[in-house]
């Protein structure tokens, strides 16, 4: 049973901009805090954002103000908007509840290159 689908990765120049989406089973998103993470080859996932029910938003200092969670209720969404990208940028990106994850998505594929 897919619980999670992450999508909107793609290749961007740096500089540029991208919204990511993740689409949860309502058991999974409904009351509890929903976050991004990201992952690059022979790194431990690292968490980007996370987002509280009622909106309270939290980023990791590499983010922070260049990247903005949100979250639609109604639709059992998570968004992450990205601006300013950079290289450093580049892996792939995961929704998850948090603090405790469930079962993993496949991720989308975010690559900044020139």
């Amino acid at each position: 049973q897919v619980q999670l689908v992450e999508s909107g990765g793609a290749l961007v120049e740096p500089g540029g901009s991208l919204t990511l989406s993740c689409v949860a089973s309502r058991k999974i998103f409904s009351e509890n805090h929903m976050a991004w993470f990201r992952q690059t080859p022979g790194k431990e996932r690292e968490l980007v954002a996370r987002i509280s029910p009622y909106g309270g938003t939290t980023h990791a200092d590499s983010v922070k103000g260049r990247f903005t969670i949100s979250r639609d209720n109604a639709r059992n969404t998570v968004y992450l908007q990205m601006t300013a990208l950079t290289p450093e940028d580049t892996a792939i990106y995961y929704c998850n509840k948090f603090p405790i994850p469930t079962n993993w998505g496949q991720g989308t594929q975010v690559t900044v290159s020139s």
